[in-house]
């Protein structure tokens, strides 16, 4: 009976799509009120709800949005996120890709090609990339714990060519940059004529569990178009957090 109480409750929140009152929620669900503000609190005290503005009024939590995140298959991520790589796709003219961190490992998920069948394009292929060297990884390390990122750079670190930093001055003073500018490159480290861009995909207070990227030749892809594409990654990637959210929240 607790149980099923509290999940009504979270029911009542999700739905509203907005901060809900302890009075709303307590007319909704016919509670006594002692018995609607104390399991209001208990969920509160657990992370499963948050009041946001500290009014009182309750909102889905970080760590409810956590769990629905964490159960959410690549399949679920990709339709909220396609039509958006998409559009990206189409507007850069390039392979525009999605990519997630789990299990410690940062693997590409999901890629849109250019519709334009007169243009040549580079395919990055699915599955885990190096922590330290694929912009997808980079982005998302550079705002891990510290502690994470003294694990990469004290790993085994593959030299793919000579672009690859392995290094730890060269590690730490990149995931430096990286955090500054908001966006991290590759040029040519994993294969040689080949560049990168990608930015993380923050959820909520979450953290960065996603990172959205671009792909293609170096003729293509030189610095100064790199820096443009990951302005305009780092706007992406707050809308594909948003569907993401969105689709998480919905479902709770």
């Amino acid at each position: 009976m607790h149980l099923d109480r509290l999940i009504t409750i979270l029911e009542i929140v999700a739905v509203a799509g907005r901060p809900v009152s302890t009075t709303e929620i307590q007319k909704a669900t016919g509670l006594p009120k002692p018995t609607c503000y104390r399991l209001i609190q208990t969920l509160q005290d657990q992370g499963l709800v948050e009041a946001p503005s500290g009014g009182g009024r309750v909102v889905i939590g970080e760590r409810l949005i956590r769990i629905a995140l964490l159960g959410k298959s690549d399949v679920d991520v990709r339709k909220a996120a396609g039509p958006l790589l998409k559009s990206a796709a189409s507007h850069f003219r390039e392979t525009v890709f999605l990519a997630r961190f789990r299990n410690s490992q940062v693997e590409i998920i999901h890629a849109e090609t250019p519709e334009d069948p007169a243009r040549a394009f580079v395919h990055p292929g699915l599955g885990v990339r190096p922590m330290h060297a694929c912009s997808c990884s980079k982005a998302i390390a550079a705002f891990a714990e510290l502690e994470f990122q003294d694990k990469i750079i004290s790993g085994s670190l593959k030299v793919y060519t000579d672009h690859t930093k392995t290094t730890d001055t060269e590690l730490r003073a990149e995931f430096a940059r990286i955090a500054e500018r908001g966006f991290a490159d590759c040029d040519q480290e994993i294969d040689v004529g080949i560049a990168s861009v990608a930015a993380p995909v923050s959820i909520g207070n979450i953290g960065a569990t996603f990172s959205v990227g671009a792909v293609g030749p170096i003729r293509r892809f030189g610095a100064e178009r790199r820096s443009e594409m990951g302005r305009q990654l780092i706007n992406l990637a707050d809308r594909i957090s948003g569907a993401i959210q969105l689709c998480n929240v919905a479902e709770v």
